[in-house]
């Protein structure tokens, strides 16, 4: 459907009210969206082995607080469906900063979105949010509370988290000694796994039930497309950290996340816009002032490129068999189809991967890992190509930059020349593209040395980081 049209026949989307209750040792939290005027949504979310005494320390106000704003972000999802252009919160009040604020996550976060379905946002009134219940800023419910010096690392089952995990369970003296413990978002085989293998023995666990209304929408050709999901993280690891205690939420976005994929209506879209410095300096800023002031949101991984963190997830290879970077492996087209559950080897993640482990990792490991050689594959040179920026734009995926892209193909050609392979994406990189970059040497050993200074760790997490990039 045209987005013109659904905007026309729903014009309003209504953020109606939430609610939670303690069931059993679950803590089940609901929400309810309405679009005028035929369309609701409940969805829930369960957050497993909840001790009511944890709530009863924060107290109502706090902890409602800090459910509305997870239902503001979860309320994305679902705006999507028609792009109604008045966005009613009805459930909580928002003051003109968080209005602006929200209003800022949605044109920035979403622009993947609008470029895929062709939505031109640049309107001022494209996107009203309106607050009928605003409150003074002084009374604003913020968990003013202290907040123990422990460590929680959300897992996705991909090699990132995975780094972020053992350099912190080290506990090296450099870095201080802090109790660490992880959490997962629908936890997919690959994170179990992995957090049963990184020694989280009470992970906390979250179920996200997406109303599947939602998906029969999508399924009739309502708007649908990607939305900003490490926000929706940034968000719940807030109220996380407050239910259970831990001061430092320690995610494991990079540097390359900053890079933008392609120019629209004048604007630079980035699929991993939540992912990058700037949502994480905003995202810091809001959380102080209107969540928890105490609460230490940041990214243990900021300072380096992707392939550095896959320089140091080499070193890990009891890891190997069981991480999952493809994201083809759990689509679900809307319901239309069962997940295939393994690295699907034909799309933009799996070839990065690919190309930036492969310098560092044994290639009959790595070729067991994925399930064949990657660079034998001819149909992946498209794919390739756009990674490298040689044709199109960067690909919507969590890749590296065009550049460390260039250095991972460069690395891997030194590793096949050495080793006497002439494989068909190396060969045709070392004809083709080799020639263009005649400082790609120098390039890599500075990528592969780097070092961003953009970032939030404290001295102590600085320090544990800067050890283990040295050794590697």
């Amino acid at each position: 459907m045209r987005y013109e049209t659904l905007r026309k026949k729903y014009p309003r989307f209504i953020y109606e009210k939430y609610s939670w209750q303690v069931s059993k040792k679950n803590l089940e939290i609901f929400f309810t969206f309405r679009i005028k005027p035929d369309i609701s949504f409940n969805p829930r979310i369960v957050i497993e082995n909840i001790n009511r005494a944890k709530i009863r320390r924060i107290g109502n106000e706090v902890f409602n607080n800090l459910i509305f704003n997870l239902g503001l972000v979860e309320l994305i999802s679902y705006w999507k469906a028609t792009c109604s252009p008045k966005i009613e919160i009805q459930a909580g009040p928002l003051n003109k900063e968080q209005i602006k604020w929200w209003k800022s996550l949605i044109i920035n976060g979403m622009g993947q979105f609008f470029y895929e379905n062709k939505i031109d946002f640049r309107p001022a009134k494209f996107v009203q949010i309106l607050s009928p219940n605003v409150t003074k800023q002084d009374l604003v419910t913020l968990y003013g509370g202290k907040l123990k010096d422990k460590v929680l690392v959300p897992i996705g089952g991909g090699k990132d988290s995975v780094v972020t995990l053992e350099i912190l369970k080290q506990n090296s003296p450099v870095g201080g000694k802090r109790k660490i413990n992880c959490f997962s978002l629908n936890p997919t085989p690959a994170a179990k796994k992995i957090i049963d293998m990184g020694g989280c023995r009470k992970p906390i666990i979250v179920r996200r039930k997406v109303d599947r209304k939602l998906l029969a929408l999508n399924q009739r050709g309502f708007l649908n497309g990607h939305t900003p999901f490490s926000a929706y993280l940034a968000f719940l690891s807030c109220l996380l950290g407050v239910i259970f205690d831990f001061k430092f939420i320690a995610f494991s976005n990079e540097k390359s996340s900053d890079e933008g994929n392609v120019k629209y209506l004048g604007k630079i879209i980035n699929h991993q816009y939540s992912k990058t410095f700037q949502f994480e300096k905003l995202f810091r800023n809001y959380s102080k002032k209107y969540l928890a002031k105490e609460f230490e949101y940041f990214s243990f991984l900021r300072p380096l490129y992707e392939i550095q963190i896959a320089k140091l997830f080499s070193q890990n290879p009891k890891y190997f068999p069981v991480f999952m970077s493809c994201n083809v492996a759990y689509q679900t087209n809307s319901g239309r189809k069962n997940p295939i559950g393994q690295w699907c080897g034909a799309c933009p993640k799996c070839l990065f991967i690919f190309a930036s482990l492969y310098p560092f990792v044994e290639s009959k490991k790595l070729i067991k890992t994925l399930g064949g050689n990657l660079f034998e594959n001819k149909s992946l040179l498209p794919l390739m190509l756009q990674l490298t920026g040689e044709k199109g734009f960067k690909p919507f995926e969590c890749v590296g930059t065009k550049k460390e892209s260039r250095v991972a193909f460069y690395l891997s050609w030194k590793k096949a020349n050495r080793e006497g392979g002439k494989p068909y994406l190396l060969n045709y990189f070392k004809k083709k593209l080799l020639p263009k970059y005649k400082k790609i040497e120098e390039d890599s050993k500075i990528i592969i040395s780097s070092w961003n200074s953009q970032h939030n760790l404290s001295k102590n997490f600085e320090k544990l980081l800067r050890f283990h990039l040295d050794k590697s």
